[in-house]
């Protein structure tokens, strides 16, 4: 008999949040609705093996010196995994996570939507210069009007969002209640967006000249979303499966958490498994080559890596000081093509193609965003990418 008396069931309006999110990272499908993004019939793409002990491997970090293993135990790690040369040299899960527990993303997920965008183009699809309105006209009525598909890739475009993750009652607040995550707040008489597209269409108000400035609007991502549902007539999952999933030769399928319109929610809502966020990775590390298929043109991954540092200004220089942002991407340094897909509370994917080097990490942490730990994961990384190379 299976003992359940150590679990308590996390409260509706704060599953996703610490210290609920350790468990509920792992099990969203028993908290809130999702569609299947299915992997497909063909065989799994192979990940070899070249096992190295990293577990002693001392590096200097944000809180002064550490191995590695002290750095994933102190790090609220739930998955770990390195690639060098195309092999995994080390692969490790902890908080009860295994190979095939479907993690939460976060705002990783929205790295895969640029890369869809890029398929797209390269197929002829849709032109990143065009105007947004030549795919949704309906947002001629918003602050998007004006704004081309490149300014929305690198969240550019001057509309007004309120990003404020603790503020109940902020634009992405509004998101988590559109897109079914919570409810809305007790004793609120106000019309609350019911799903995504509401959420697009209220946005009216205009805070910078469209292509000024970066500033990070997770709803961008869902606009981008929507343009390639528009064009393709299909939903978002299925098109991850068609185009992504099934290229790279993914393990397990994955999913996406849905509106009550069956939207899947682009910006924050895909779980898949640590193996095949790896498999995503490595894909970017080759230039858009994996599993023996061309997946999405080179000449756009290689773009992706390159980010306008003058407009990445403010507090967002302060976990990475030469940091930039393009096509869904975050940069390390924009002097080098490292790409870092980043989520809250501490998901991230690490490629770079200099050092033939991938990584995943999935985390919980009890913050949305905590510079000290994305710096203390990004120096563990940097120590262990080095002393693969020297080998």
């Amino acid at each position: 008999m299976v003992d359940h008396s150590h679990l308590v069931s996390p409260p509706r309006d704060g599953w996703d949040r610490a210290p609920w999110n350790r468990w509920s990272f792992q099990h969203v499908r028993e908290m809130i609705p999702t569609a299947e993004v299915w992997r497909g019939h063909g065989p799994a793409r192979p990940l070899p093996r070249a096992t190295h002990s990293l577990d002693d491997l001392a590096y200097v970090g944000e809180s002064g010196a550490r191995t590695i293993a002290r750095f994933l135990d102190e790090t609220y790690t739930d998955g770990f995994i390195v690639l060098h040369r195309g092999a995994v040299v080390f692969e490790r899960y902890m908080n009860g996570m295994t190979e095939r527990s479907l993690h939460l993303s976060q705002s990783v997920g929205k790295s895969l939507i640029g890369i869809l965008v890029g398929i797209f183009v390269g197929r002829g699809w849709m032109d990143p210069d065009a105007p947004v309105t030549a795919y949704l006209p309906e947002l001629a009525a918003t602050a998007y009007r004006g704004a081309t598909i490149r300014q929305i890739l690198d969240m550019t475009s001057g509309v007004a969002f309120d990003e404020t993750y603790t503020d109940p009652f902020s634009d992405i607040a509004k998101i988590d209640v559109a897109g079914g995550w919570r409810p809305r707040p007790e004793n609120d008489g106000r019309d609350w967006p019911r799903t995504v597209w509401d959420v697009v269409l209220t946005l009216t108000k205009q805070e910078a000249e469209h292509g000024a400035r970066f500033s990070y609007r997770s709803i961008e991502t869902d606009v981008l979303a929507f343009a390639l549902e528009r064009v393709s007539g299909l939903r978002l999952p299925e098109l991850v499966s068609r185009d992504l999933w099934q290229p790279l030769g993914a393990e397990e399928s994955a999913n996406y958490t849905v509106d009550e319109s069956g939207y899947g929610l682009a910006d924050g809502g895909f779980n898949a498994t640590l193996r095949d966020y790896a498999r995503f990775g490595e894909m970017l590390t080759r230039d858009g080559l994996f599993n023996d298929r061309q997946i999405v043109a080179s000449e756009w991954v290689r773009g992706c890596r390159h980010g306008d540092h003058a407009k990445f200004t403010g507090d967002y220089r302060i976990a990475t000081p030469h940091g930039a942002y393009a096509r869904q991407f975050w940069h390390e340094d924009h002097r080098t093509p490292v790409l870092l897909c980043r989520g809250v509370f501490g998901q991230l994917i690490y490629s770079d193609p200099a050092h033939d080097f991938t990584a995943v990490k999935l985390s919980s942490w009890p913050d949305f965003r905590n510079n000290a730990l994305l710096k203390e994961t990004l120096a563990a990384l940097n120590a262990i990418k080095l002393a693969l190379h020297r080998n």
